[in-house]
């Protein structure tokens, strides 16, 4: 397939996310399975100019609008994701020259209906490649957090929040941490495959295996076509799951005789890894909102061959009376802000709001107020998200240990020494910047007796 239907489709993908709110993710897997006939290369061309200009949406916006008599927030949305799309490919892939971006820009607007735009189009970009070396970002100095926001393409509102939360160097380098690509991470199935045998078989097919950083049966993959075309992913011998998440069932550490409930399990990748480290024997239940939600924990489990969970169609917000006190360990990785997971979804910085982080809180707060009835006394409770925000972390921490009758248990047996130096009393912060994973947050609490 040409590159110019290659560029069609990155504007069509961005024009669902940026316009249809639909999430990155799933547009552009949309995209990809609809066009199985893409080439490898074209797939990586096609995956780069989304992903890349929405980490750089604000940062894209801001050189535009230097350029432009038509400032991007009175510009057309189609005629503002064809600049997006051409600025990234000027100031981020050096490869492709100048007058090619900007004569495929005019190409697709003439293609979109804009045959009398074009001229604007094919202006604003020749200018913007004339003078790209000479654009002055806003100083540091004195305005530091405009200079992240355009740097990094985040909202300014979000670069405050953070200030209250964290120094300026470690928001700064999590903005920069947060922007890089990510690798696909994988956890390996140890009741099919040992770790080696796996590293392997993917070597075999020419996947670039790299060991994983926090744990001995997780793996970095890189340089493969489609998932779906791996056999060793088929077959059930590993897991799509980030490091920072596989730290949830290790500081669980559940026993093979425990009754274990997964209150918000979708897509499973927790679940299974706990019925995996305790070989099958514990019972577990998991549980989501909806069927759509379950029954992608049903695809996993049915791939990675396990037997040992009961899936049901539970919303968490709901007391069930028959729960309660009935579980040794109680899972609750929770609906957050998604703040620690911008890497793998940039969308998500563009979306989010500071009321909605609120009600996050709220709603995070009436889950735990619910769930907490179901462990057994001296059983555990786990409360996790993969946000970076201490309202809906620490904060919550110390919320539920002032309502509840737990107490934070010692999480530093359970973890690596490269891990230990980040825990707290009962729980670890993992931010995006100190293992190359997601930000994460992980608690362990123990009810009394």
């Amino acid at each position: 397939m040409s590159q110019i239907n290659t560029r069609m489709l990155a504007l069509n993908a961005l024009e669902d996310i940026t316009t249809n709110k639909v999430f990155s993710n799933k547009a552009l897997n949309t995209i990809l399975k609809k066009h199985q006939d893409l080439s490898k290369q074209d797939r990586a061309f096609l995956t780069r100019l989304v992903e890349g200009t929405l980490e750089h949406l604000i940062q894209l916006d801001y050189i535009i609008n230097q350029f432009s008599k038509t400032k991007t927030n009175k510009m057309k949305k189609q005629i503002l994701n064809i600049l997006r799309i051409s600025v990234y490919q000027l100031k981020y892939m050096d490869s492709i020259p100048d007058s090619a971006v900007c004569n495929e820009a005019v190409k697709l607007a003439k293609k979109k209906g804009f045959i009398k735009l074009s001229g604007f189009v094919n202006g604003v970009l020749r200018n913007i490649a004339r003078s790209l070396e000479d654009i002055e970002m806003p100083n540091e100095t004195s305005h530091p957090i405009r200079y992240l926001s355009v740097m990094y393409s985040f909202p300014e509102w979000i670069i405050q929040l953070w200030l209250e939360q964290y120094n300026y160097e470690t928001i700064k380098t999590m903005c920069q941490e947060s922007n890089k690509t990510p690798k696909t991470t994988i956890r390996c199935n140890k009741t099919l495959i040992t770790p080696d045998a796996l590293k392997e078989m993917l070597k075999d097919k020419n996947i670039i295996v790299e060991e994983g950083q926090l744990l001995d049966y997780a793996f970095n993959i890189s340089k493969y076509n489609y998932l779906q075309d791996i056999d060793a992913f088929n077959k059930g011998y590993f897991q799509i799951q980030d490091e920072s998440s596989m730290l949830v069932a290790e500081v669980a550490s559940p026993k093979e005789t425990d009754k274990i409930l997964d209150v918000c399990a979708a897509p499973g990748g927790k679940t299974t890894h706990l019925s995996e480290i305790t070989r099958q024997k514990a019972l577990i239940i998991a549980r989501d909102i909806s069927q759509e939600k379950t029954n992608l924990i049903q695809e996993n489990i049915k791939r990675l061959n396990l037997e040992n969970i009961r899936v049901e169609v539970w919303d968490a917000l709901i007391r069930d009376e028959a729960s309660i006190e009935q579980y040794d360990v109680v899972i609750a990785d929770l609906p957050c802000s998604g703040l620690g997971i911008i890497s793998k979804k940039p969308d998500i910085k563009y979306n989010v709001t500071h009321d909605q982080i609120q009600s996050l809180v709220n709603i995070q707060r009436n889950i735990l107020t619910v769930i907490q009835e179901y462990v057994k006394p001296g059983g555990t409770l786990i409360y996790s998200t993969c946000t970076i925000n201490k309202e809906e972390n620490d904060n919550n921490l110390y919320w539920f240990e002032d309502n509840f009758p737990y107490k934070r248990e010692d999480i530093t047996p359970l973890v690596s020494d490269k891990i230990k130096p980040y825990c707290q009393e009962g729980y670890l912060q993992i931010l995006p910047q100190y293992f190359n994973t997601d930000g994460f947050f992980i608690s362990k609490l123990r009810k009394d007796c």
